[in-house]
């Protein structure tokens, strides 16, 4: 089966882009939807590298105002006004951003031709920002040197799948049909009630990706991502810059791995390298220590997000 949930990582560095790795940028794509989550600089070499199709996203979210996080969005968002776009961009970021890009296109003298809808997020608690059919996209609060915010994607409940056997044994309603695929109990006008457990098998368990960008070690992440599928965490320094960490706001793999166990995460993706590291094994190794599904993030890999028994 081919996924309908998966990410790409298109850069995974902190805030010098060197041994070959790039800002942070990562595409979302859940079945037709492709969410651009962070924009450093070079996203846009990054999506024609991996042969991304960048007319497709029509949401981006943005973390927070750091460089190496959205300095690659006015670039992007001027490409697709050379390309004649028309088709509506929602860009989901901190305040201030909105902004920086009115003032970038007023001194450029550039009008866009496609609508670009700015919403603020709020650094505050655990907030909707997208409603799809499929899936829904929150925002929850990262410990930074700004405000900043973490996302959630969670995907919805599907139509149930009807036991063929159970069809075949009896005529049943369409009207009970249709309630049980959208996973509800129907009694018809004879009192005969059709539950959902009865005909339509189990759902399989809903998938999940949070996305933590710049943040220091922080437990109660427990209370907006527990039970996560994917975790994509910051690990910027070994357990040997400890204090750096903790001085700048960041994590280490180490509490990269400590936040996946304690929010009970399926997998842990690490990213968000300094510079100051070459090789990453350490990096690894630390992380599983504490969490041992813990993977190093690596640009240009698409990542499934599968039910955990798959």
């Amino acid at each position: 089966m081919i996924p309908d949930f998966e990410v790409t990582i298109l850069g995974n560095t902190s805030s010098i882009p060197v041994h070959g790795r790039n800002h942070t940028a990562q595409v979302v794509r859940f079945g037709q939807e492709f969410l651009l989550v962070d924009c450093g600089e070079g996203t846009q070499i990054q999506l024609r590298k991996f042969k991304i199709k960048a007319s497709k996203i029509s949401n981006i979210f943005i973390s927070h105002l750091h460089g190496d996080h959205y300095l690659g969005l006015v670039g992007l968002l001027s490409s697709y006004n050379l390309a004649k776009r028309e088709s509506p961009i929602t860009l989901f970021g901190p305040k201030g951003l909105d902004e920086i890009l009115t003032t970038h296109f007023r001194w450029s003298n550039m009008h866009l031709n496609y609508p670009l809808h700015f919403v603020e997020t709020n650094p505050n608690g655990l907030n909707l920002l997208l409603d799809h059919p499929r899936f829904e996209v929150f925002s929850f609060p990262l410990v930074h040197r700004l405000p900043t915010t973490g996302f959630l994607i969670k995907e919805k409940e599907g139509l149930r799948s009807l036991i063929k056997e159970k069809l075949q044994e009896k005529k049943i309603p369409l009207e009970a049909i249709h309630n049980l695929r959208l996973g509800r109990d129907f009694t018809d006008s004879d009192g005969i009630t059709y539950q959902v457990k009865d005909y339509c098998h189990p759902l399989p368990p809903l998938r999940s990706y949070a996305f933590c960008s710049d943040t220091r070690f922080e437990p109660a992440l427990t209370n907006y991502i527990s039970g996560v599928t994917l975790l994509y965490h910051e690990s910027t320094f070994l357990e040997e810059d400890l204090q750096r960490a903790a001085d700048t706001y960041h994590s280490t793999a180490k509490q990269a791995g400590k936040i996946a166990s304690l929010t009970k995460s399926k997998q842990l993706l690490l990213g968000h390298f300094s510079s100051r590291y070459k090789d990453l094994d350490a990096m690894l190794s630390e992380a599983k220590t504490v969490f041992s599904n813990s993977e190093l993030s690596v640009e240009g890999i698409t990542y499934p997000i599968l039910p955990p028994n798959e």
